[in-house]
């Protein structure tokens, strides 16, 4: 899951593929549909599918905003406090690159 890993070389290590600041609401929402369903290189990973749905949705994907609603129906609240702690550390970080 994304948010378990320590830092990005730990994500960059196994592969994974990850969201990037370049990426705009589609693409994101594409890559939360990898997570949502296990495809495309990516696990299984509801947290880390909600956590990119939700970026997604930041960045305009109406298709983002009504599957995090529909992964939140199946979640437990330790889930989605989890995936959203790990968007705002995305967040985060992606606004701490931008201002370098």
């Amino acid at each position: 899951m994304i948010g378990h890993f320590e830092n990005a070389a730990d994500l960059v290590a196994d592969h994974l593929p990850l969201p990037t600041p370049d990426m705009d609401g589609e693409a994101l929402f594409r890559l939360g549909l990898a997570y949502s369903s296990g495809q495309d290189g990516c696990p299984l990973d509801r947290v880390s599918a909600h956590m990119i749905f939700n970026l997604a949705a930041m960045k305009g994907s109406l298709e983002a905003r009504s599957y995090r609603k529909e992964m939140s129906e199946e979640m437990c609240s330790e889930e989605l406090a989890e995936a959203q702690r790990a968007a705002r550390r995305w967040i985060d970080t992606d606004s701490a690159h931008c201002a370098a």
